[in-house]
């Protein structure tokens, strides 16, 4: 906790001169009793008092007094708010291996469910986008606060032949770029060698890009190549890596003696790797529940920023309170004659 006015807790400092006081007070009282001859009389005379009816208003004064002077120096909080809005980029595998049903009732049907849960939980002022990619990649939903237009095109996706995760990446950089100006966009900068001063270690813009994936990559730019971009963008991902140990089974070989199945398993090392160097997280789903419970553990509110919220209301509050109990005590232990 820091003070806009420090200089006032000084006046802490006449706590223990009134407690001191006090004590000399109390001390001085007992040089003018009254003698009597039975000290039978005087304490049938006298009203029983415990030590602590006869300090504790007392006490509780000095607290007021210290919850004041506290708020005197106009004491602050740090809290972390969310920092203002910001774009979640949903990047959806719809290769045709999103078919298979060793997830039922299929992995693609099973992962529009967990989306369209993923949308109803967002923030209202997080602005989501939706890029689909099976051979290309393309923008499906532009970023939207409107539940109904994410949840139509979450419906409406459809498979395509083959998996382009590095292009799914880099149309969704583009896409942020043009809600945040301090994203820089790629477009042709891939061929162009365009440069772009990467972003200090450790910071990151407000957006993200929630990358979902059952397969490896077939075609286009590698998931890798494409997240640098990100990375020196400051555009954090997170990578869903879903389906079965086995693929989905079932495919064998092609006529050049290529394993099927390696296109139904999900390149687990690729998107730990992604996740990792862009500062974004990892995770597994070999089931519908699971996927479920992956997009809930996906953050609600992207980036947060320090601000100062000054508290001394709450401390003259307090002493306000301590000020009622501590008279309200003194009269009912000492009422006036």
């Amino acid at each position: 906790m820091k003070f806009l006015w420090p200089s006032a807790l000084l006046l802490l400092v006449l706590l223990p001169l009134l407690v001191l006081m006090y004590v000399w007070v109390q001390r001085r009282r007992r040089r003018f009793v009254i003698h009597y001859s039975s000290v039978s009389l005087l304490r049938n005379a006298l009203p029983k008092q415990s030590r602590l009816r006869r300090h504790l208003p007392a006490a509780l004064f000095l607290l007021m007094l210290a919850s004041l002077f506290l708020g005197l120096a106009r004491p602050v909080a740090i809290t972390l708010v969310p920092n203002g809005r910001a774009t979640v980029m949903l990047v959806m595998d719809v290769s045709r291996s999103m078919l298979q049903n060793d997830i039922a009732p299929s992995r693609f049907l099973a992962a529009k469910t967990a989306a369209l849960s993923f949308v109803e939980r967002q923030k209202e002022n997080n602005r989501i986008g939706i890029v689909a990619f099976a051979g290309i990649a393309q923008l499906i939903q532009p970023p939207t606060t409107e539940p109904e237009e994410l949840e139509l095109s979450i419906n409406n996706l459809v498979t395509g032949r083959g998996t382009a995760i590095g292009s799914g990446i880099l149309t969704a950089l583009d896409t942020i770029a043009e809600f945040n100006q301090e994203v820089a966009a790629i477009g042709d900068g891939i061929e162009a060698d365009v440069q772009v001063t990467p972003v200090a270690e450790g910071e990151f813009v407000s957006d993200i890009i929630v990358l979902l994936t059952d397969g490896a990559n077939t075609r286009g730019i590698e998931p890798i190549d494409a997240a640098q971009y990100a990375v020196d963008r400051g555009v954090r991902i997170y990578t869903i890596g879903y389906g079965t140990t086995n693929g989905g089974g079932g495919m064998g070989n092609n006529i050049f003696g290529e394993d099927f199945n390696y296109y139904l398993r999900f390149d687990e090392a690729s998107l730990k790797e992604i996740a990792g160097s862009t500062g974004g997280e990892y995770y597994k789903a070999t089931s519908a529940d699971e996927l479920e419970k992956v997009f809930a553990e996906l953050p609600t509110y992207l980036s947060t920023r320090e601000e100062t919220v000054e508290i001394s209301v709450l401390f003259v509050a307090i002493a306000s309170l301590l000020l009622i109990i501590s008279a309200f005590l003194s009269l009912i232990w000492r009422p006036l004659p």
